[in-house]
């Protein structure tokens, strides 16, 4: 009777271990998003520096210019130390519509305008035109259109002010690494819906959102582990920085979240929003918008995992 009950103890032992060694295998698999909630140029550095990532080659440093000087773009002041700490050099595409940045000239003037040039570099990728990039395992694209010096750099920061949008609603780094990466013609082919090249579709909304997450999969598969994405919760409005007289935020200031992993640093950045005060008018825009089908889409075709490890950095240095 002992022996048996101590084999029975033994067995418990050993099936006890078994389940906390798969359970923290499960975890450890999750990719990590880490998180900050000093948003400064030292928060900024330090998120960066956490992802322990090396860059090979040039470097580009993807963000919005802005609209507008009334746009809440990413200032300089805030990034300058990250860019010049990886030599790097800004870029931006041309928009689809009229307005300030939909030619190259007055697209370098408004860098100019906002304060980049004066920091790092600055490029329009698709100052000469379009490169194609294959979409594998996607339904609305087969190929995407970005600017045609995306080849030039190595590396990709691909660093995002996450927001509400018009159209997608929200903006964050799969809508940077799609839509602002893809040259002017590109982002009518992302927007129709992978239908028309010269035609804008504002109604294809589900096939929009699909085809913005199948050009962000095409990135990622070209650039490889050589691409990292870093969202900056601060002024937080419904409206998009290609707004160019965005509504005021009604949420306070979150953070700065950084990733390997477009999906989970996006999925985080929206499970932050779901929990923060004065969260009504975005979580309206995301779900008339249906916005959390991108996340959906990029999922199911490879981009990422929509579940993550949130480590917070300043915890992790007490």
């Amino acid at each position: 009777m002992k022996k048996t009950l101590a084999l029975l103890l033994a067995l418990c032992l050993v099936l006890s271990v078994c389940s906390l060694g798969t359970a923290y295998a499960e975890e450890s698999e999750k990719p990590v998003v880490y998180f900050t909630d000093d948003i400064s140029p030292e928060g900024l550095v330090a998120i960066y520096e956490t992802l322990n990532w090396k860059p090979n080659g040039p470097v580009a440093v993807k963000l919005s210019t802005g609209e507008s000087p009334d746009s809440n773009y990413l200032r300089p002041e805030l990034i300058q130390d990250l860019v010049q700490k990886v030599n790097g050099t800004i870029v931006e595409c041309n928009t689809a519509y009229a307005g300030a940045r939909s030619a190259t000239a007055e697209h370098y003037q408004a860098a100019e305008d906002r304060g980049y040039t004066a920091i790092a570099d600055f490029q329009i990728l698709d100052e000469y035109g379009s490169m194609e990039l294959p979409v594998t395992g996607g339904t609305r694209l087969k190929g995407n259109l970005v600017g045609a010096h995306f080849g030039d750099y190595g590396s990709y920061i691909v660093l995002s002010h996450f927001k509400g949008h018009s159209m997608a609603g929200y903006g964050g780094a799969i809508k940077n690494a799609s839509i602002g990466l893809a040259s002017a013609m590109g982002k009518v082919r992302i927007h129709s819906g992978g239908t028309s090249d010269t035609h804008w579709h504002d109604e294809l909304q589900l096939e929009f959102l699909e085809a913005m997450a199948e050009a962000a999969k095409s990135v990622c598969d070209n650039l490889g582990d050589q691409v990292v994405f870093i969202n900056v919760m601060n002024r937080i409005s419904i409206d998009c920085d290609c707004d160019p007289h965005p509504e005021e935020p009604d949420i306070h200031d979150i953070g700065i979240l950084a990733s390997t992993d477009p999906v989970a640093l996006d999925q985080a950045c929206l499970d932050l929003v779901s929990k923060a005060e004065g969260n009504e008018k975005l979580l309206w825009r995301i779900d008339d918008r249906q916005g959390l089908h991108t996340l959906e889409h990029a999922e199911e075709i490879g981009l990422g995992s929509r579940s993550y490890t949130l480590v917070d950095i300043g915890e992790s240095a007490n």
